[in-house]
């Protein structure tokens, strides 16, 4: 009597790992940010005068800690995976990861959005783990595919004081070294981004009612200027068309006068 077959056993899977403390976590506190006009990028385009929402929330237990910041855009929707920057701590291991593989993607570019949210990194971390030590990364590969974004994004990392390396000199491996957290610098471009408080907003609200009211007076003493001229267009029209009527009669006139 044969042995019956062994029941095949079960395709081992991959493991998953475990989920973030907090990844629910949505902004709590929220900053008015104006980004500056700028001259036209032959990259990212246009860059007009634009505001736009930064929010931020914070978490803490013994084991980790987590800053989320996120830049929204009035009407307009990115992608879930857009202006967002989790800085997450792990304190037994002293280790912190800012961002995560992907890298940050944001929009619109190069209008000082990612130093802005960099710097505020660093200040949120200097002042808890100033001891703590950044995780080395690798940097995502769709940075290097074009030279200005990749020598953009590395002046950005290393003016916070972050080293930027290539593996075997090629461009599309780079990462970023470990770090202390003590060597990160702070600061962003105020000639790109600034921070609006509301006073400040309120009053530049105010400013703006007061030049639409100034530019909608504007707008009626030129209308009723325009209708005065209008008015006076039609009446030198009907006294040059009485002139050519008459003229013509006095000339029919004349001219039947000389026949007879």
């Amino acid at each position: 009597m044969t042995d019956a077959p062994a029941a095949e056993a079960p395709e081992e899977q991959a493991p998953q790992s475990a989920p973030q403390p907090w990844a629910d976590l949505a902004p709590e506190h929220f900053q008015l940010l104006r980004l500056n006009a700028l001259h036209t990028d032959r990259n990212s385009g246009a860059r007009p005068l634009r505001f736009v929402e930064f929010g931020y929330a914070e978490r803490h237990d013994k084991e980790h800690s987590l800053l989320r910041m996120q830049i929204q855009l009035p009407g307009q929707k990115v992608r879930k995976e857009q202006n967002l920057l989790d800085v997450r701590v792990d304190h037994q291991n002293r280790t912190v990861r800012i961002g995560n593989d992907a890298g940050l993607q944001l929009e619109p570019l190069n209008r000082g959005v990612g130093r802005y949210m960099l710097a505020q990194a660093v200040q949120w971390l200097q002042h808890r783990c100033s001891h703590y030590r950044i995780e080395g990364m690798s940097l995502p590969n769709k940075d290097a595919l074009n030279e200005d974004t990749r020598l953009r994004r590395d002046h950005v990392l290393r003016s916070l004081g972050l080293e930027v390396e290539y593996l075997d000199g090629q461009l599309l491996k780079g990462r970023i070294k470990e770090t202390p957290v003590g060597q990160l610098k702070g600061g962003w471009n105020t000639d790109k981004a600034q921070r609006v408080d509301i006073l400040e907003a309120a009053g530049m609200l105010q400013q703006a009612e007061q030049n639409l009211m100034e530019k909608e007076a504007q707008l009626r003493e030129r209308d009723e200027r325009v209708a005065k001229y209008r008015r006076e267009d039609n009446g030198l029209r009907s006294t040059i068309a009485c002139l050519v009527a008459f003229s013509v009669f006095q000339a029919g006139l004349l001219f039947w006068i000389a026949l007879r």
